[in-house]
């Protein structure tokens, strides 16, 4: 288990992950993550996967906690869809308050979704970008890609 240093005092999440919160449904965890059900699950199953150590969002990510996270979320992926048998599912995670992020310490949500689970759509049913905007910003981003 990481050492104090790596939590955030008042943070919810890193409550959890020090196991202080004692009122979360915790449903399986390794040294460095934590997955439990939010306090509203959105559908039944629906769980959250967190590291241990505060990270403020994904974009944060260092390996091999990186690594470590994705393989947590595919193994609690998987229970979920073998314990609900869901339709589908998204993997979700928000960074920034534009994104509609309300919790600052990473979490990944892994969401079972039925066909009439009371979702709207999650992408809007058409584009409003023109082609040589998206050629523009293509090239930005491998421009981007390739200092990094």
């Amino acid at each position: 288990m990481p050492g104090s240093d790596a939590y955030v005092d008042g943070c919810d999440f890193c409550a959890i992950a020090r196991g202080e919160d004692r009122s979360a449904q915790i449903v399986c965890e390794g040294e460095d993550w934590v997955a439990f059900f939010p306090s509203k699950p959105a559908t039944k199953g629906h769980t959250l996967v967190i590291p241990r150590r505060h990270v403020a969002d994904v974009w944060e990510l260092e390996a091999p906690l990186s690594s470590e996270l994705m393989t947590a979320v595919i193994r609690v992926g998987r229970a979920v869809q073998e314990a609900v048998r869901p339709d589908g599912m998204n993997l979700i995670s928000s960074a920034g308050s534009a994104a509609e992020q309300t919790v600052f310490h990473l979490h990944l949500h892994v969401l079972p979704r039925w066909s009439k689970d009371g979702f709207d759509r999650i992408w809007p049913s058409d584009s409003p970008f023109e082609d040589a905007e998206l050629v523009n910003v293509a090239r930005q981003i491998r421009e981007a890609c390739l200092q990094g």
